[in-house]
């Protein structure tokens, strides 16, 4: 039940960041057609790589399938299986492969970022950059607290003999908060690479 409530005041917070996302969308649409001019909008998402990003977001979604198969395994009580048939993998290997593609999305964030920087666009440069870091970066954030839950099972499911009941609630605690994750990337990625 905390976990619920937990990630209701999560999606209060994302929801937040949407809002404050389309009001500025808004405002500075309307800025451009009282001036016949290209909107802010227009103009900043022709720098954004929707295929660089495409891949990124495809790397996460699978990540969501490997996270689940762990936690699958971990309902079974499978912590340890066979690396070479996904289907038979136990908590162990799913978490690590979840871990690895969760960094990898996490790299390919970090390198967009300092593409961006590299063509002149901060956190300071306009309304839109602003927004576009703002929600990215604290996306980003919730990843990166995502993997340290995954190291967090990992690393115990290594120091216990028995795999118990209390690690398979963590495990699935952890899926629920990962999945939440890449549902918010979806709409984020839907809303700031394809929403013109």
């Amino acid at each position: 039940m905390g976990t619920i409530v937990w990630l209701a005041s999560e999606l209060m917070f994302f929801a937040a960041l949407f809002a404050a996302y389309f009001w500025i969308r808004n405002a500075t649409n309307e800025q451009a057609a009282a001036g016949n001019t290209l909107s802010l909008w227009d103009a900043s998402t022709q720098h954004l790589d929707i295929t660089f990003a495409s891949v990124n977001t495809a790397i996460l979604v699978t990540s969501s399938i490997t996270c689940q198969l762990g936690a699958n395994a971990a309902e079974h009580g499978r912590v340890n299986g066979s690396w070479l048939n996904p289907l038979k993998w136990g908590l162990r290997q799913a978490f690590i492969v979840t871990f690895i593609l969760g960094s990898l999305f996490v790299g390919g964030q970090v390198w967009e970022y300092f593409t961006l920087f590299g063509e002149g666009f901060q956190v300071s440069t306009n309304a839109y950059w602003s927004a576009f870091f703002l929600a990215t970066g604290f996306h980003g954030i919730h990843v990166v607290g995502g993997l340290v839950a995954f190291l967090f099972v990992l690393a115990r499911s290594y120091m216990t003999r028995t795999h118990t009941h209390e690690q398979t609630v963590t495990a699935h605690v952890v899926s629920y908060y990962w999945h939440f994750v890449d549902v918010v990337w979806i709409i984020l990625f839907g809303v700031i690479y394809f929403l013109r």
